[in-house]
């Protein structure tokens, strides 16, 4: 469905109907499937065809839509779905590292993705450099000929840093290096990723895509080659495949994704706005803002600000007392959901952190993530100043 635009792909692309015409993608919970003979088994062991299926860890029809479905709206060629965002993010970089392999992080990362690169792959010889994601001259400095792989997020969690997709691209593709992106704040809805250089990109579907805080959920995506290659070798081996409810909760999720995070981004916008002029507040950051460090970067890579504003209330008391008197508002470490969720970073998500590297991220003992859901704008802004008249 490539020549339809991107709203269309989320609600049709990748479906398959069985023999009933259903409307809605079917469900099939099986983990095997039946062969016509022992030679149609040992066919299929040998090489799948088409909607041929062996094993649920390896694929299943209601799986592979909503591959396919995330794949044309993404622009790629191919995807695989995992059990969690960070299956996903693990398994985008482990199916293709090994020990002696040199990459290049952004320092700016969600705690577990900065796990697996400061413990996990250090632990097996992969060799990581690590460098400030806005800073085009350090990417420069420690991209190497032997690098193998170059990993950031789009938008940095939780302090909304933006990285220059194209840029960094072709440093790392002048080296050979495989540019592999965690999009999760820039949703399928504004991606460009692969179009300005990705390799790979990473979803936590967990967020965005189902939107409503149901079902764990992660997806890698690139070329055809790529993820039926080294990423789904990997991955049916390991384990961390996506359960078939889970993949049809994912698809009805992409079928409102577009209309959802539209709606979020532009209360969070009107959200970031009002927040601005509360004095208690110590700083705002939002990407769709024109103060924001690097709005020209975003609105050329993204074409809007997100659903996601981070903003500082001074100290980790106020902080708490903010989050303590908000009523609509719920306190959780989930993003992009239906509910508008606060949550308080340095003490959850990146509590492991040393001070220092906290210090270095830039959050603060007053920084509060805020993830903008469907509520109506007006009460959101009421509830939040309720909780600033708080600190």
């Amino acid at each position: 469905m490539t020549e339809h635009r991107k709203r269309t792909r989320a609600v049709h692309a990748g479906t398959r109907r069985s023999q009933y015409g259903e409307v809605s993608e079917a469900i099939f919970l099986t983990q095997g499937f039946v062969y016509e003979s022992a030679e149609a088994a040992e066919k299929r062991f040998v090489g799948i065809e088409g909607d041929e299926f062996i094993y649920a860890r390896y694929g299943n029809p209601t799986v592979a839509m909503f591959e396919d479905r995330l794949a044309a709206l993404e622009g790629a060629e191919a995807a695989f779905a995992c059990a969690s965002g960070m299956a996903a993010v693990n398994g985008a970089l482990t199916s293709m590292l090994k020990a002696g392999d040199h990459v290049v992080s952004a320092r700016a990362l969600f705690g577990s993705c900065l796990y697996i690169l400061e413990e996990i792959l250090p632990r097996y010889g992969v060799e990581v450099t690590f460098v400030d994601g806005k800073n085009l001259d350090e990417w420069k400095a420690a991209i190497r000929e032997d690098t193998k792989a170059v990993f950031f997020e789009s938008v940095s969690n939780p302090t909304l840093e933006v990285v220059d997709i194209s840029a960094v691209a072709e440093m790392a593709h002048a080296v050979g290096a495989k540019v592999i992106c965690d999009n999760v704040f820039a949703t399928p809805v504004y991606s460009d990723a692969i179009a300005q250089g990705a390799d790979v990109v990473v979803y936590s579907a967990t967020k965005h895509i189902d939107g409503q805080g149901r079902a764990l959920g992660g997806v890698i995506l690139g070329t055809e080659e790529h993820i039926r290659g080294p990423v789904e070798t990997y991955m049916k081996h390991t384990g961390g495949s996506l359960s078939p409810f889970s993949a049809w909760m994912m698809l009805k999720g992409l079928e409102t994704i577009d209309l959802r995070v539209r709606a979020q981004t532009e209360t969070a916008g009107r959200i970031a706005e009002a927040l601005k002029g509360e004095d208690k507040l110590a700083q705002v950051l939002y990407p769709g803002h024109a103060d924001h460090p690097q709005h020209d970067l975003v609105m050329r890579q993204m074409g809007a600000g997100g659903t996601v504003v981070a903003f500082d209330a001074g100290s980790r008391e106020a902080a708490f007392r903010l989050l303590n008197a908000l009523e609509i508002v719920v306190i959780s470490n989930n993003l992009g959901d239906a509910k508008s969720i606060a949550t308080h970073p340095a003490s959850t998500t990146h509590q492991r952190l040393p001070q220092d590297q906290k210090d270095r991220l830039g959050i603060t003992p007053g920084l509060i993530r805020l993830s903008v859901g469907l509520e109506d704008a007006e009460d959101l802004i009421a509830d939040l100043r309720r909780g600033v008249a708080a600190i």
